[in-house]
């Protein structure tokens, strides 16, 4: 008859080493496993969103660049812009991948421009606001709501009513609704700055 084990430290310590490693190799397995569905549902969830913010289902991401700009804070923010043309390689404009911090943390918006600069839509593809108050974004400021921002030229910046602006912000939420109009604006300054042409993939940085 084998000799019980002492209930120790050390015993205890190696079990729980023991299970800490079985377990950390179960979850890189299963994050292996999901990995690649996770990443192809974003691809399509981007996709999707392209086609949404430049209203047109037919088209071309013609390049993509990266912008890389410092705020006021002096932290640096990346931009990811898709250059876009429709079937014919007509140029449609861009679609601008920018992140602001809003009232629950980072928010990710999505915005189409026209070659002109103004705004043919947006979508939220990421945000870790308030239940509910996210999903209220994404429609707040669409063609014909309160807040709408469609058809409008950032050249200004959009500010909301609060501070002296043209756009009405989200019912008893400034700080989101300020939160998303940095994005846009933010979005708007990457897109000036990255050339129109779609020969190179050039990253430009700007400062």
């Amino acid at each position: 008859m084998m000799k019980k084990l002492e209930s120790s430290l050390t015993n205890m310590v190696l079990v729980l080493t023991g299970v800490a490693v079985i377990m950390g190799g179960i979850l890189a397995y299963v994050n292996h496993l999901t990995e690649g569905p996770i990443n192809d549902q974003k691809a399509k969830a981007l996709a999707d969103g392209i086609k949404n913010v430049m209203c047109v289902s037919d088209l071309t991401v013609a390049k993509t660049d990266t912008v890389r700009q410092n705020d006021a804070k002096g932290k640096e923010l990346t931009y990811i812009i898709y250059q876009i043309q429709d079937a014919q390689k007509k140029d449609l404009g861009a679609a601008v991948e920018s992140t602001t911090g809003g009232f629950g943390g980072d928010l990710k918006v999505l915005v189409g421009f026209d070659p002109d600069g103004k705004i043919l839509g947006y979508t939220l593809l990421e945000h870790a606001e308030t239940p509910g108050l996210g999903a209220k974004a994404d429609k707040w400021f669409q063609k014909g709501e309160k807040g709408d921002i469609i058809g409008k030229d950032p050249k200004e910046p959009l500010t909301v009513s609060k501070d002296g602006g043209k756009v009405d912000a989200i019912t008893a939420s400034t700080i989101t609704s300020r939160a998303f109009l940095l994005a846009v604006n933010n979005a708007y300054n990457a897109y000036k700055v990255t050339p129109a042409d779609a020969q190179t993939g050039a990253t430009k940085q700007a400062q």
